[in-house]
């Protein structure tokens, strides 16, 4: 639960399908409260790593530690609300099993309230924009009492202005977060923007080819190292 200090890793991971070689020796940890940033080009295993963690693949070869006995909440590029849900009920609807009865109404208005759409309980996802559907998506997240949360391309269809204020919105619900965070993407900017370390792949068969510690105060710079990395 969150609250605790635990670290994941991934030790040793391959995966291939048939002869193609996806994953070669991915060597990763992760820490609580800190967003680790997978960052690499479409099609460099990216995904498929993120599956495994999310026990969606279960024929690969090396460790996975801590994954299994955690709880995961999770954020995709598709806002994957229920469309005949408001937003209270679509929230509502992950944490009845997770949160007292008693407690359901607090928790989510709290959360609601951090992501800036206390005024939209009762709407539904269709009168939403995408921004505020992600918002919606990122208060689940966080109202979730998870140890870890996996993030793939979760941004990728949003434009610009809606981006930072979505990334302001993010590192201001880490500030007191120990998730440990998992963030897939395929954009600079963002694992600069998000992460506090950003591991590079390669192209398959994907190895790492870097891994930098994001020092705030430094973005411009670690920005131009990873561009002349990749």
């Amino acid at each position: 639960m969150e609250g605790l200090e635990k670290t994941y890793k991934v030790v040793d991971l391959k995966k291939s399908y048939g002869e193609l070689k996806v994953l070669d020796g991915i060597n990763i940890e992760f820490k609580s409260g800190k967003v680790t940033a997978i960052l690499g080009p479409s099609g460099s295993g990216k995904t498929t790593m993120f599956n495994i963690l999310m026990d969606n693949i279960e024929d690969f070869s090396g460790e996975i530690i801590g994954f299994k006995d955690c709880s995961i909440s999770s954020i995709f590029q598709e806002h994957r609300l229920i469309q005949w849900k408001s937003v209270y009920e679509n929230i509502e609807f992950v944490l009845k099993d997770k949160i007292q009865k008693e407690n359901l109404k607090g928790i989510i208005d709290k959360y609601l309230n951090l992501v800036g759409l206390k005024d939209y309980i009762d709407y539904y996802p269709k009168s939403l924009s995408g921004g505020m559907k992600q918002r919606v998506n990122i208060a689940r997240a966080f109202a979730y009492p998870s140890e870890v949360l996996l993030m793939d391309e979760p941004f990728k269809s949003l434009d610009i202005r809606t981006k930072n204020d979505i990334y302001n919105l993010f590192r201001e619900l880490m500030i007191n977060s120990k998730r440990a965070v998992i963030l897939i993407t395929h954009d600079i900017d963002e694992a600069v923007a998000l992460g506090d370390t950003i591991v590079i792949f390669s192209d398959k068969p994907t190895k790492i080819k870097a891994v930098i510690e994001n020092k705030k105060g430094h973005e411009s710079n670690v920005k131009n190292q990873i561009e002349n990395i990749m």
